[in-house]
C-alpha cells in the first residue's frame, strides 16, 4: 500500500453538501489542515435543499476557524463534463473523494434517468478527468476513492456480505449503477495505472442525513401523527453505520493507495481495491424503530406517552429492497486498523438532538 500524506495536498469531495461529503470536509478541515479542499455538488432537489445549506453553514464556520486551509465550492453536475476538466486543470487535485451521486433505491424505480446521468456519466467524467491528469508527465491523482454501495450485493444469501463475494444479481437500477462505477473504475486502473479505492457503504445515518432514508422518514411522520410502515412486516436487518464512522473509514483509506506494480508482462496489475464499511452488527428493523423512539421522547421531539403501537403499520417488501444487510469488514480492520464501533443507541440519540434543533421541534 502507498501512503499518502494529506496535509498541504489539494483534494476534491463531489457530493460535498451531501451527508458524507460534507462531513468528510469537515473532518479534514478539523484534523488534516492545512488542507485545500474542492467541493462540487449539484445541490440537487431530490430532497430538502435547506439541509444541504446547513451542511455548507458549517463547512463555512469550520473554515473560518482553519485559516490555513482553503475551501472552495462549485455549484454544478457531475456529468457537465467541460466544468469536470475546468475544475481539474485549474486545481489539479492530488485526492478525489466522488460521493457525488444519486442515491436511493426506490427512487430509481420512479426517476432512472438521474441515476445514469449522476451515477454512469457523471463517474465516467470524472475517471476521464484522472486518467488524463497524467497527460504530459504531470504528476496526476495519487488515488481516486469512490462510494460504491452495500445495494451491489442484492439478494446474495450468504452472510456477513465480503468483497469476495460474486455480486452480478443486482436487484436495483441503483445497484447497477454502483456495481458498474467499480468495473469501470477497475477498467480504468488497469488501463491508466489509477490508484481506486471503491467502498460499500452500509445504510448511513446520523445527523443532518438523508430524509429519505427511514429512521428520518419515521421521525416526520410521527411528529405528524401519520402512521408508518415497517417493511417486510418487521423482518429487515440493517447493517446501520454512523456517520463519523463512514468518514474515519473513508479518511483513512484515502491515505492508502493501492500499490502500483507491473506485471510480468510489463503491463500494470491494476492498482484496485474495494472495501466494505459497516459496523458488522445488523439490527432488526424492530428493535431500530423502538430505540429511535426512546431516543426522541428523551430528546423530547415526541411527547413521553406518545401511543408508537397505534402509529405503526407492518407491510410487505418494497421492490428493489433487500430482506438484510450485513457487512464483513475484516479486509478494512487488517489494512487500515480500523472498525465502525459507535452503537445505534448513541448515534439516535444524536440525530434525535439534531432534529429537535434543526426543526425547532
Amino acid at each position: 500500500m502507498h501512503k499518502i500524506e494529506l496535509k498541504n495536498k489539494t483534494v476534491l469531495v463531489t457530493g460535498s453538501a451531501g451527508f458524507i461529503g460534507s462531513n468528510l470536509v469537515l473532518e479534514l478541515l478539523k484534523t488534516q489542515s492545512p488542507i485545500n479542499i474542492i467541493g462540487l455538488d449539484n445541490m440537487n432537489d431530490y430532497y430538502d435543499v435547506s439541509i444541504k445549506e446547513w451542511r455548507l453553514g458549517e463547512i463555512d464556520k469550520c473554515v473560518s476557524a482553519h485559516a490555513d486551509s482553503t475551501y472552495k465550492f462549485y455549484k454544478g453536475d457531475l456529468s457537465d463534463k467541460s466544468l469536470i476538466e475546468q475544475i481539474f486543470a485549474e486545481h489539479k487535485p492530488a485526492i478525489v473523494v466522488n460521493l457525488g451521486a444519486q442515491a436511493g433505491v426506490r427512487y430509481s424505480i420512479t426517476n432512472p434517468d438521474a441515476y445514469i446521468q449522476s451515477n454512469m456519466i457523471g463517474f465516467y467524467n470524472i475517471l476521464e478527468a484522472c486518467r488524463h491528469s497524467y497527460d504530459g508527465g504531470g504528476t496526476g491523482v495519487e488515488h481516486l476513492v469512490y462510494a460504491s454501495s452495500s445495494s451491489v450485493y442484492g439478494t446474495n444469501k450468504k452472510v456477513p456480505y465480503s468483497t469476495d463475494d460474486k455480486v452480478d444479481n443486482p436487484v436495483s437500477l441503483y445497484a447497477a449503477t454502483k456495481k458498474s462505477n467499480e468495473l469501470m473504475a477497475h477498467a480504468y486502473s488497469k488501463l491508466y495505472n489509477i490508484p481506486s479505492t471503491g467502498l460499500r457503504f452500509f445504510t448511513v445515518y446520523g445527523p443532518a442525513g438523508r430524509p429519505d432514508m427511514a429512521y428520518f422518514g419515521f421521525t416526520d411522520k410521527l411528529l405528524k401523527g401519520q402512521t408508518i410502515q415497517i417493511f417486510n412486516y418487521g423482518n429487515c436487518k440493517r447493517d446501520f453505520t454512523y456517520i463519523d464512522d463512514i468518514v474515519e473509514g473513508v479518511k483513512r483509506v484515502m491515505q492508502g493507495a493501492p500499490e502500483k506494480k507491473d506485471g510480468e508482462d510489463g503491463l500494470p496489475i491494476p492498482p484496485y481495491a474495494v472495501y466494505n464499511i459497516g459496523n458488522n452488527n445488523p439490527e432488526n428493523l424492530l428493535d431500530f424503530v423502538d430505540i429511535l423512539q426512546q431516543e426522541l421522547i428523551r430528546a423530547q421531539v415526541l411527547p413521553g406517552d406518545y401511543d408508537f403501537e397505534a402509529h405503526k403499520e407492518l407491510v410487505a417488501m418494497q421492490p428493489g429492497d433487500v430482506p438484510i444487510t450485513y457487512a464483513d469488514t475484516t479486509a478494512l480492520e487488517r489494512d487500515f486498523g480500523f472498525k465502525p464501533s459507535t452503537s445505534l443507541r448513541i448515534g439516535l440519540r444524536k440525530f434525535a438532538e439534531w432534529y429537535k434543533e434543526f426543526y425547532g421541534v
